[in-house]
């Protein structure tokens, strides 16, 4: 029996590891004398090895050691990671090498992001090539390109039902189409952001399809059962993700005669992370697609990837423990390559997959939620206790920070935040859905219901940036004034998340203030999902708007909108106080004016932020304190503020104020 010491760790497990080591290096000789590895590339990878060995043993252990199997498995990841090297290009070793020197370079001032379907904004990976140039201007670096891969026909959840993590939707290209727009987007400065859709497969994966045919080992990637008893004993500390869509987490698969386990969708099958042979299939893909000139890879569901009976089976510690494994991995073998979490939850739950051991870049879906919260009443309140206590970070990692996304918004603040300051958490989510959805009196927005339950009161708001901030009404009632309001709240929102510290990202369209789709639902494949309707076609006629002169009508807005958050983005490029995670809130002793400083190394920013269409104040002194200064310059306006006398703040206006 293996005993434990007071860490939790199997007694001895340093010797074991160093002992399995030992034994395995033979096999790492045959791994570079296949592939003709020289010296120097062997001593690169054999010191990242060594640093990462132990803690990696001792989680693999921890997760498969009671196995039969262990020792097999073990050797094959080892001998996976040693291949993964091998198979690395020059260019990206030595990005690796550049990386490995400069470990916080996604912090810099200079990382603005830009998210957008390939099929929807470039039509296929050849025409994205083309527009790379298009990206340089508006001022990326950072690409995150939605889904690609070969899907299953018909609904496949947007991209994210996998049929093969190496092949491309052949409507889209090929595999060597996206290695070529990699080495583009790299030769521009752009680093590329994939999914890794690594919680299921489509039902027509390969894996699949083996354990459809009776392949016992391959049925042993899935969860299966013959009958309802397991599956209902599960059900019951489970909760449904679309139960409007459909009810419980299996699903009835008439060729086997098994129950599959299906989170999500009835076509998307969960991987049973507790067969080793899982984690290094799934090893094998993400080396592939670091190996193609992937910097970053979103992890899709990270919370769902471990089941455990008698809990709700989301955010177990054994799914921390698979993370850092992928993540100590990576670093041995391609250690340029960074994680980014996507776990919409708990707010409490959404940080603990955000370190350098795990994820080093989160989404931060608290933000964005928040920022449209403080849009439809005005106030700050709810913001401002929130980011007293969730925006900080550990060290070396970042939050990205986004306004929309392919996906729907949830209200995700704490309800427990909410009460601190008098609100009712229920009540507020059923006002916010009907402001955004345009039934609350005097609302702006445009926005449509996703998921609506009617017996429970839970929805989540599907929409474009622009459709939710006003515009598409403006538009529709041909109103100057609720078009210029729009326009500023756009900017605001932009401002902000240009400046409240980590990676801004811009979901493309954003910059054109492109408005719902309605016709989405003419596609039978996409007609049940309300979130296409944020998911519109890219127009590259406006392109030829950039240079036009127009007064007035709907090219001059797309126009003004583009020259403004493009100038924001250089603004902030600028800007070395906009660089890292530090930020420290300022008490305006306004209820509409969110007010905060940025210091990087000596430099700082004062960030105000006006969400009320009324002119709102803030005292001088609460610069000259807060920015060691009697003057400060707003670099967006270029106007200078003395401290001796009020601050005023137009409706909607975002001062970002450097002192002079």
């Amino acid at each position: 029996m293996i005993g434990l010491n007071d860490n939790g760790a199997p007694e001895g497990i340093e010797f074991k590891a160093d002992l399995t080591l030992e034994r395995l290096k033979p096999r790492l000789e045959e791994v570079w004398r296949n592939n003709e590895i020289d010296e120097a590339q062997r001593s690169e990878f054999e010191r990242r090895l060594h640093a990462h060995w132990r803690p990696l043993f001792e989680i693999l252990f921890r997760l498969y050691g009671s196995r039969y199997d262990f020792f097999f498995h073990i050797e094959r990841i080892l001998q996976t990671a040693a291949q993964a090297w091998s198979d690395r290009p020059v260019e990206l070793r030595d990005l690796d090498r550049h990386r490995i020197n400069e470990p916080d370079w996604f912090q810099s001032e200079k990382i603005v992001g830009g998210a957008l379907y390939v099929d929807l904004f470039s039509d296929n990976l050849v025409k994205a090539r083309e527009h790379v140039d298009y990206f340089q201007k508006l001022g990326l670096s950072y690409l995150h390109l939605m889904p690609l891969f070969a899907v299953r026909p018909g609904n496949n959840d947007g991209g994210y039902a996998i049929s093969n993590y190496r092949s491309v939707d052949p409507r889209l290209g090929t595999i060597d189409d996206l290695r070529m727009l990699a080495a583009d987007l790299r030769r521009a400065g752009i680093s590329l952001v994939l999914d890794f859709v690594f919680n299921h497969t489509a039902d027509d994966h390969g894996w699949a399809r083996k354990a459809q045919a009776g392949d016992r080992e391959y049925q042993e990637f899935y969860y299966l059962f013959p009958d309802r008893t397991v599956p209902e004993q599960y059900e019951a500390t489970l909760r449904e993700i679309f139960p409007t869509v459909r009810r419980g987490n299996f699903t009835w698969h008439d060729g086997m005669q098994q129950w599959v386990w299906t989170t999500f969708n009835s076509f998307q099958w969960d991987l049973n992370y507790g067969n080793p042979a899982v984690f290094r299939a799934m090893l094998e893909e993400m080396f592939f697609l670091a190996n193609v000139g992937v910097d970053v890879l979103r992890l899709d569901a990270v919370a769902f990837i471990w089941k455990q009976m008698g809990t709700d089976c989301e955010n177990l510690p054994e799914a921390h423990l698979l993370i850092q494994a992928f993540n100590h991995l990576a670093r041995i073998s391609t250690p340029s390559l960074l994680f980014k979490s996507e776990a919409i939850v708990h707010p409490d739950e959404v940080v603990k997959y955000i370190s350098p051991q795990e994820c080093q870049l989160s989404y931060n879906p608290t933000l964005m939620a928040l920022l449209w919260e403080s849009l439809a009443t005005r106030q700050v309140g709810l913001i401002m206790q929130t980011l007293r206590h969730r925006h900080r970070l550990p060290e070396h990692t970042a939050w990205v920070n986004y306004l929309r996304c392919h996906d729907d918004i949830g209200w995700t603040f704490d309800d427990d935040d909410a009460a601190m300051i008098g609100i009712n958490a229920y009540d507020h989510r059923q006002f916010l859905n009907q402001f955004y959805t345009g039934q609350f009196p005097g609302s702006f927005a445009r926005g449509i219901p996703f998921q609506e339950n009617i017996k429970t009161g839970d929805m989540r708001i599907s929409g474009t940036m622009a459709s939710l901030a006003g515009l598409e009404q403006a538009i529709e009632e041909d109103d100057e004034e609720k078009k210029e309001l729009a326009i500023r709240r756009m900017i605001l929102l932009h401002g902000v998340t240009l400046s409240i510290g980590g990676i801004p990202l811009l979901y493309l369209g954003e910059e054109w203030g492109m408005l719902n789709d309605y016709e989405f639902v003419t596609d039978p494949a996409k007609a049940g999902d309300s979130r296409w309707i944020h998911r519109p076609k890219m127009q590259w006629d406006y392109l030829e708007e950039l240079n036009d002169h127009i007064e007035s009508g709907n090219g001059s807005i797309r126009n003004h909108i583009f020259k403004s958050t493009q100038q924001l983005i250089a603004l902030r490029k600028s800007l070395p106080a906009l660089a890292g995670q530090n930020m420290e809130l300022i008490n305006t002793f306004n209820s509409h004016v969110l007010g905060y400083l940025r210091i990087f190394e000596g430099h700082r920013l004062i960030v105000l932020a006006n969400f009320s269409e009324e002119v709102q104040c803030v005292e001088g002194n609460k610069l000259r304190t807060a920015g060691i200064g009697r003057f400060f310059e707003d670099v967006i306006e270029k106007k200078t503020f003395e401290t001796s006398a009020p601050v005023e703040l137009e409706p909607y206006q975002i001062l970002w104020l450097k002192r002079v």
